[in-house]
């Protein structure tokens, strides 16, 4: 079924630029994100938090913390 957004131009290039990173194309990159929020897949997080059952509850969540940096996403990393 066809959607339309509007999405703004920033982050429009945004996305355009991140699916070409990955070889997608924008709609293929968009579903891979709405498949992720949804949860009809894994996301890193829930796949560390699976394999990283090892770790003590000290360790999990210090590496929980180190990893907040690939949640965050800068602009200037993509020009």
């Amino acid at each position: 079924m066809p959607i339309s957004l509007r999405i703004p131009p920033k982050k429009e290039q945004l996305i355009i630029r991140a699916a070409k990173k990955e070889g997608k194309t924008k709609t293929a990159f968009i579903l891979d994100a709405v498949d992720e929020k949804l949860r009809l897949v894994e996301s890193r997080e829930q796949t560390i938090r699976k394999t990283a059952g090892w770790l003590s509850p000290e360790e999990a969540s210090r590496l929980s913390e180190d990893l907040t940096i690939f949640e965050r996403i800068d602009e200037a990393d993509w020009q």
